[in-house]
């Protein structure tokens, strides 16, 4: 039996900023015995370049984008998995027809969407404990209700055996699902490559679909397991 941490973290998920149509949630897979490890080694690729802030998309710039690289060089030479999805036409979403009414109704469903995966997450013969970058003040309600989801579609035995809200700066495997969803987001909110985006940030986008073999702002193959991303959008309203 195998235990591996999945860190979760979102881009653009603001309920109503419907000026950002684009909106991902993602993780970073590590298993529970590589954890300390990988989390030494980016420590290290820090100390290195020099840069013991926190690692985000939104820090990308021209004199960073070595180590930048230098941590995609690492995620995809060592045994971490990414998984993300990717909403687009985020106006579109109708809470009320589909959801109870409720926003969180439509994040607990994607959260199941994103970690119930037979190709990412086998759930026979392992167990995953889950990580989640706190966003508000309602962190404990969530993950009380994260918590019933799993348990009631797994009939009380389901191998997602811990929530728990944690600080980004606690977990660089954490801050790597930050950067990996800051760029599928840059892309498919179609800021690439425009006359005034950023050039180390459209750099790093190369680099990364050199190194996954995917366009980041589209769905991988279903079965891909290093670096997946499901394209998620929701049903147009009714007129």
């Amino acid at each position: 039996m195998s235990t591996y941490n999945l860190y979760i973290d979102e881009s653009c998920h603001l309920q109503n900023d419907y000026s950002k149509s684009i909106m991902a949630i993602g993780y970073t897979k590590c298993a529970t015995d590589f954890d300390k490890e990988a989390k030494h080694q980016i420590k290290e690729i820090k100390i290195k370049h020099r840069n013991l802030s926190e690692i985000k998309w939104s820090k990308v710039s021209g004199s960073r984008l070595p180590f930048y690289k230098e941590l995609i060089d690492f995620f995809f030479s060592n045994p971490l998995d990414f998984r993300c999805v990717l909403i687009k036409y985020k106006e579109r979403l109708d809470h009320e027809q589909y959801n109870q009414g409720s926003h969180d109704n439509y994040y607990y469903k994607i959260i199941y969407l994103l970690l119930n995966n037979s190709y990412t997450n086998p759930t026979i013969g392992n167990i995953y404990r889950v990580y989640l970058d706190i966003k508000d003040t309602r962190g404990r309600e969530k993950i009380a209700k994260i918590k019933e989801v799993f348990t009631n579609k797994f009939d009380g035995e389901s191998p997602f055996v811990h929530f728990q809200h944690i600080r980004s700066h606690e977990s660089e495997i954490l801050q790597l699902a930050d950067l990996f969803a800051g760029a599928i987001t840059f892309k498919a909110r179609g800021l690439y490559k425009t006359d005034n985006s950023n050039p180390a940030k459209n750099e790093l986008i190369d680099y990364i679909e050199m190194k996954s073999g995917y366009s980041i702002d589209e769905s991988t193959e279903p079965w891909e397991t290093k670096f997946n991303i499901l394209d998620h959008q929701p049903k147009k309203r009714n007129a």
